[in-house]
This record gives structure tokens, C-alpha cells and sequence, in this order.
């Protein structure tokens, strides 16, 4: 609590494919805030000068810096996953022949069943043999997925002793989630890895900056469902940070002031624009895991979802045919870049004031002659197919959506349908493209006065979470939360409602002794399981697993909108 009062000033900071941008608030204002272009692989350089432009005189004054990225989700985007060994132990009743990965699969023996009881053990050598072939292919990266993993782990934990020395970096099944859901389980295992070495480069860009600053104080990563996780934790699970960008655009439009109305809620990057709806106000979530990409997975998240579309995207001819990325191919004309972008159409039409507007006009006008048009209109066309294709991509999210039951972050509502009465427009481009998304979707749209690092914004003001792990086997009288280090022996009768009660108060009395105020403190279960273990033919217990935590959400909003 000591540290807390004597420390009044939080950073903000979001890492995005094209710039990190970072706020300082102090108390309910923005002091200062920075966005600097990111300019190759390393991060350090970007991160080191936001630290410097911002902090280089209040570090001691820094309670905590809070972080957001998109990094592991313009990998996904943009398919620049690196590639993965997945070794998979799918036993019977489940055909996954047709299962691919950038990579490769190897599929091994053996089988724990549904109990956790292990039916056959796998072969040893099957994995040796994984191994080879993985490495053959210059893999470095590995996940290792058994079909009942969450019941009972030690065929993965057996596998990744044998192969722990060989890869990188492995990821395990069982680790990621205490779901039941095998395919899920696999992609979710799969991206963990595939995303490590993009993760490692923006943690490692961090710790640096922080260390060559002689910066010390917390620092947080925000998961994709709006809660808050270590950095040092985070490292060894980058999935959890897959939409920690979308989750940051969600909380920092929220900040700054989205109506209690349904509407849309659009980060318009470089790379990505990131969409997401509101319900009176209130975020979606995803409780049983978002799809990402191709992707079908166990992460917990607020609900959006990203386009490979941003400001900086490149612009092609194909057919005598505008295209529009997915592809980023480095900075806009304007700046020097390699290939026109929608950016360098918005410098064109004075849209947005930023590097040399004369490459940016000469870049449209090269393609406008190839389409017959004027300088003028081609960017204006250019710009009409960019926020066509986001209305699109609006739609057919929208038509599923309304679909199926709905799930915002306080309820479940069945039969509700989102009809979008506004647009929330954040991101650099936000401003410049406002004028062309209210056309094509005939609503308001609002644009906040801190659009450009609203992400940074939604970062700081995340609130800090806490989450525990309750496992229980009554069979062998053993009750453990890893996270508080408590091992100790219960009795065979201990319930599934005593454990859930349990979890709460140990999350309570853990996220007060980490100096959280009690009127802060709201928690909930996020995962929750109960079967019977069976030895023999007899049913002698129960396994319980509980994970509760700190519900994600906001410290404080500032609420300022502007109607564009």
C-alpha cells in the first residue's frame, strides 16, 4: 500500500505492427502521450523511445505499466506463423488424419480415457521418431496435445521430458486451459507455439528498454478477455496475448465514452482493422474460447475479430482489379515505403497530413492511370473499397452473431439480434476515414479526441487481475492452488460448491494482501469442473478444478466523444 500512495503515474503502452503508442496518466488525465513508428523486427528501439519520450523524468514516480500488443495477431493475420511439430496422441473414436499445421503432425500411440485412467502408454520411440523428422524440416518449435489431457497429464508431461532439451520452446496441452475440447485444445496448443517467437521478440524489446531505463515496477499484459496477466508469466503463454490488442481497442473506446446503445466499436491499425460490437454499451465476450484466423480455440476473449486491412496496407492492380492487402509491405510512399497504401490515399486527398505528400500523389496517380481515372477519384476509390470491404467483413460477422445466443461480459441474452446504431472509430487512420465509414453505413460515427492511442489508453486504465487454480482430488484427499503454493490434505467429502466458495476467498485474501481495496475486488469463475474418479469398477472420488479470478474492467472512463 506504501508503494501505491507514493506512486501516482501509470503507462500505457501498445505495442501494434506499425507503431507502439503510449499514454502517461496521471490520477484521470492524460499527461503525455507519443506514437513512434516501428521500423524492423527489433523492438527494442521503438519501445526504448516511447520509455524515453514519456518517463525518462517520473520513473520513480511509475505505479505500474500496463501493455497491449497485436504482434501475435498480425502473425496470424498476415500468415507469418512460424512453423510447429504438434505431436498428438489422439487415441480412439476421433479421426484427425486430415489434421495440417505449418509444420507437421505426428500422430503416436497410446490412450488415457475420459476417467484419466491410462489404457495404453505410449510407444517411446514414436517420439524419438517425431523428433527426427521435426528437426529434419529445421523445426524448433513443438506442442504436444493428449486427448484427455485436463483429467490427467502425464503422458504430456512424460513426452516433454523426453523432448525438452531438443526444441525451443513446447508447449503443453493441459497448460492452456481446464476445457474439454480436443480440437480446440490442438489449435490452441498449436498457436501458443507459433506465436512464441513473435511474443519473445516484443517481451525481449520490453525488458530491455525497461533495464537500459533502470525501470522497476510491475509490469502487466492485458489477455484477450480484458484481464491483466505478469509479463514474465505471459512469456511462456503468448496465446493468452493473442487479441490483447482488440481487448485494449475494446476497454480504451470504452474509456472514452462509447453510448449505451448497440453499435461498433472499429480499430483501424497499419496492419489489421480490429471490429468488435457493443450491446447497450457492453463488450461481447467469447466465454468458451475465440476463432482467430482459421483458428477455433480454448482462449477466453472479448469478441472481435481482425481484418487484414489497415492504413498501411499494400495496394496492387490484379486483373486491371484494386487489391487491398492483407499483405503490409513496410511504410506507406509517403514515407518511403515500397508500395502505395490507403494511407498515401488519404495524404492524396488531404485526409491526413504525414511525410511527403508528393510521392503520395505520384504513388495513386501511377495508379490511376492503369484504371482510367483521375488522381482524385482513384483515391477516393480507393478508400471507398477499403471501408466496403470493412463493412463486409461487418456484416458477415453479424449475420452469424445473430444467429445464436449472444454473450456480453455481464449476461447471456437468447433471442437477442444487434442492429449497430453507431460506429466507435479508433486508430490512426480513425479520423481521415470517418467521413467515407458514415457514408457506406449510414450511422453516426464517433471519433474520441485520443482515437490515435486510445489502445494505449485501454491498457492503462485495464484494471489488474488476479486468477488461482483450485485442484481437488478427493480419492487421494489432496487440495492445491499452485499459484499461493497451498498443498495440503482434505477430507473425502469435500464438495464442488465448498471448492467453488473456496476459490473465491482464496482470490479475495490473495488480491488484497497484493494491495487491491476491497471495493475493487469483484471475482468469477471462469472454468469449472467436477467428474467422478473411478479405480476398478468403483467410483472412490471426485476431481474438482476451479479457476476464478479478478473480473477484467476499467479503473476509471474519461468519457469524451466527438460526433464526426
Amino acid at each position: 500500500m506504501v508503494e501505491r500512495e507514493n506512486k501516482s503515474l501509470i503507462l500505457g503502452l501498445d505495442v501494434g505492427g506499425t507503431h507502439v503508442d503510449a499514454v502517461v496518466l496521471e490520477g484521470k488525465r492524460v499527461i503525455d502521450k507519443v506514437k513512434i513508428p516501428i521500423e524492423s523486427d527489433d523492438l527494442f528501439e521503438p519501445i526504448w523511445t516511447a520509455l524515453l519520450k514519456l518517463i525518462k523524468d517520473k520513473k520513480d514516480s511509475i505505479s505500474q505499466i500496463n501493455l497491449s500488443t497485436t504482434v501475435a495477431t498480425n502473425a496470424i493475420a498476415q500468415d507469418k506463423l512460424e512453423p510447429v511439430g504438434m505431436i498428438i496422441e489422439s487415441g480412439p473414436g476421433v479421426d484427425l488424419s486430415h489434421l495440417t499445421v505449418k509444420g507437421g503432425v505426428f500422430f503416436i500411440s497410446g490412450y488415457i480415457d475420459h476417467r484419466g485412467v491410462e489404457i495404453k502408454p505410449f510407444n517411446t520411440n514414436e517420439i524419438f521418431l517425431a523428433k527426427n523428422l521435426f528437426k529434419s524440416k529445421g523445426i524448433n518449435l513443438c506442442g504436444v496435445v493428449t486427448k484427455f489431457s485436463v483429467r490427467n497429464p502425464s503422458h504430456e508431461i512424460k513426452i516433454w521430458e523426453l523432448l525438452k532439451n531438443d526444441f525451443e520452446f513446447i508447449s503443453l496441452g493441459h497448460k492452456l486451459s481446464g476445457k474439454l475440447n480436443f480440437p480446440r485444445r490442438i489449435n490452441t496448443t498449436y498457436l501458443n507455439s507459433a506465436t512464441y517467437p513473435s511474443f519473445k521478440r516484443f517481451y525481449k524489446g520490453i525488458i530491455e528498454a525497461l533495464e537500459k531505463e533502470k525501470i522497476k515496477t510491475q509490469v502487466n499484459i492485458l489477455k484477450a478477455d480484458g484481464g491483466t496477466v505478469e509479463l514474465e508469466t505471459a512469456k511462456d503463454y503468448p496465446v493468452y496475448t493473442i487479441l490483447s490488442g482488440p481487448a485494449a481497442s475494446i476497454l480504451g473506446a470504452l474509456a472514452l465514452g462509447v453510448p449505451k446503445e448497440d453499435g461498433i466499436i472499429i480499430d483501424i491499425g497499419g496492419t489489421t482493422t480490429d471490429i468488435a460490437f457493443v450491446i447497450q454499451g457492453i463488450p461481447m465476450l467469447e466465454p468458451f474460447g475465440i476463432k482467430i484466423g482459421d483458428y477455433n480455440t480454448l482462449v477466453r476473449a472479448l469478441y472481435s475479430f481482425s481484418i487484414g486491412l489497415g492504413g498501411d496496407s499494400a495496394i496492387k492492380i490484379i486483373k486491371g482489379k484494386l487489391k487491398i492487402g492483407p499483405e503490409r509491405e513496410g511504410f506507406p510512399k509517403a514515407l518511403g515505403g515500397p508500395s502505395p497504401t490507403p494511407s498515401d490515399a488519404m495524404i492524396t486527398l488531404g485526409l491526413l497530413d504525414l511525410g511527403n505528400k508528393e510521392q503520395a500523389i505520384k504513388s495513386i496517380k501511377d495508379i490511376s492511370i492503369i484504371l482510367g481515372l483521375d488522381t482524385k477519384s482513384c483515391a477516393e476509390l480507393i478508400l471507398k473499397e477499403m471501408v466496403g470491404s470493412i463493412k463486409k467483413a461487418v456484416e458477415k460477422a453479424l449475420d452469424s452473431i445473430n444467429n445464436k445466443p449472444i454473450t456480453t461480459i455481464k449476461e447471456l441474452l437468447y433471442g437477442k439480434k444487434i442492429s449497430p446504431k453507431f460506429l466507435f472509430l479508433i486508430g490512426g487512420p480513425a479520423k481521415a476515414l470517418a467521413p467515407f465509414l458514415k457514408e457506406e453505413f449510414g450511422v453516426p460515427c464517433y471519433v474520441p479526441k485520443l482515437y490515435d492511442v486510445a489502445n494505449a489508453l485501454g491498457a492503462a486504465l485495464a484494471k489488474k487481475t488476479f486468477e488461482i487454480n483450485l485442484f481437488i482430488n478427493t480419492a487421494d484427499e489432496i487440495l492445491s492452488v499452485p499459484e499461493l503454493g497451498i498443498c495440503k490434505k482434505i477430507n473425502k467429502s469435500f464438495t464442488f460448491e465448498e471448492a467453488q466458495k473456496l476459490s473465491l476467498s482464496l482470490l479475495r485474501e490473495w488480491a488484497l494482501s497484493k494491495g487491491m481495496r476491497e471495493e475493487e475486488f469483484e471475482s468469477e469463475i471462469i472454468e469449472s469442473t467436477s467428474f467422478n474418479i473411478v479405480r476398478g469398477f468403483y467410483t472412490c472420488g471426485k476431481n474438482i478444478r476451479i479457476k476464478a479470478q479478478i473480473k477484467p474492467g476499467l479503473l476509471f472512463s474519461l468519457g469524451e466523444i466527438e460526433n464526426a
